[in-house]
């Protein structure tokens, strides 16, 4: 019975641990401006919206290659 006490104490002990460990690790994050995080956010969108546009062009070019492929293969 002490062994199943101690692993419970352990747990405990690398609960506690991890925690404070956390914490000084989060005192060493530093956390972007307002400004910066509202910029960084409109890059991001305008990068997903052109590579969503520009996915969208090549599927569209490949698929008419693959209709007219398919054509000239089947007649």
């Amino acid at each position: 019975m002490s062994g199943f006490l101690q692993k419970i104490k352990d747990f405990f002990l690398n609960v506690i641990e991890f925690i404070k460990d956390t914490r000084k690790e989060l005192r060493n994050v530093s956390f972007p401006s307002r400004r910066e995080l509202a910029s960084t956010t409109v890059v991001v969108i305008v990068c997903v919206f052109f590579f969503g546009a520009f996915l969208a062009i090549v599927d569209w070019c490949v698929s008419r290659v693959m209709v007219f492929v398919l054509a000239k293969l089947s007649s």
